[in-house]
């Protein structure tokens, strides 16, 4: 039983120094001065709209001094700002700042970039048997919790797919019908947007994201090239079953992300005053309204507004 233990050490050991090669984690972390573990706080951040040092500390493993340090260097750089929790005056509450955002999207990125590059070395047969068996060793090393808790829960952001277009249209029209009263004319009008988006699609200037929680679907976002220099954020959406997990933020980051290593210099979005938690996101990560303005449509008074973003 000591030799077979033995040989499982050594091959779980070998399995590590070969991912760790292949996935560059041996270099400086994508090329840049934070390490992997700071980059790591700052992705916990950047996808709550605010949370406590525990929690970060206690979902990354991390001594709370370490931690503290890392916060300090962040809040030193304008990355980070602390206020009272609204749940407990106790604690402090961390936010991330507009430069934080913009700090961690080219990040964002470039991992993205770095997966996608080592993923296409294989053939698509191989990438979903990679994925299953990298499913597999999460489920078989990450024990459940000790309380009674639920687990968190991780969305997958995907492309779209065939059938993914009409889901979307389809939840917008529902959705907002249900919570914000608009009429079918909004459901004709994301038709419109999506069809359009499909058929003038620009590769490697334009991109869709799908987000999946346990294989279902459950938000979108769109950013579409409006000009050399200009991208506009569009289609936002988040079912409620998926909402309060920064989830939406999570979405628009990658927008940014995206946005920012195409060179563009702008993002432009346009929504309505009554999505408050849109709103809340768009000025977190910086955008400033530019235009305010009431119209009826849709069978609803409503107050039209345009967003922008300089990257």
């Amino acid at each position: 039983m000591d030799e077979v233990i033995t040989h499982q050490v050594k091959a779980l050991r070998a399995f590590n120094r070969s991912y760790t090669q292949s996935a560059g984690l041996l270099e400086p972390y994508l090329d840049g001065p934070l390490s992997l573990t700071e980059v790591r706080v700052l992705y916990e951040l950047a996808h709550r709209e605010q949370c406590a040092a525990s929690e970060i500390g206690r979902v990354l493993g991390l001594d709370a001094g370490y931690l503290s340090r890392i916060l300090k260097r962040f809040a030193a750089r304008g990355w980070l700002q602390r206020g009272r929790s609204p749940a407990d005056g106790r604690l402090q509450a961390l936010r991330m700042t507009p430069a934080g955002h913009a700090a961690f999207a080219p990040l964002q990125q470039k991992s993205r970039d770095a997966a996608r590059a080592l993923l296409e070395r294989l053939s698509s047969d191989d990438r979903a048997e990679l994925v299953d068996a990298m499913a597999k060793v999460e489920r078989l090393l990450v024990p459940p919790a000790a309380s009674t808790a639920p687990r968190a829960r991780t969305a997958v952001l995907r492309e779209p797919r065939p059938g993914d277009i009409g889901w979307v249209v389809q939840q917008h029209g529902e959705l907002y019908a249900r919570e914000y009263g608009l009429d079918a004319r909004f459901e004709a009008l994301v038709a419109d947007i999506a069809a359009r988006f499909v058929r003038n699609f620009r590769p490697g200037w334009e991109r869709c994201w799908i987000a999946e929680l346990n294989g279902e679907r459950v938000g979108s976002v769109f950013l579409a090239r409006k000009s050399a220099t200009v991208a506009q954020l569009r289609l936002l959406i988040l079912t409620p079953a998926a909402r309060g997990m920064g989830l939406g933020a999570r979405l628009t980051d990658e927008c940014l992300a995206f946005a920012r290593a195409r060179g563009y210099r702008k993002i432009v979005l346009w929504t309505n005053s009554c999505l408050s938690a849109a709103r809340s996101i768009y000025a977190a990560r910086g955008f400033v309204l530019t235009k305010s303005e009431p119209y009826e449509d849709f069978g609803q008074s409503l107050v039209g507004e345009t967003w922008e973003l300089k990257l």
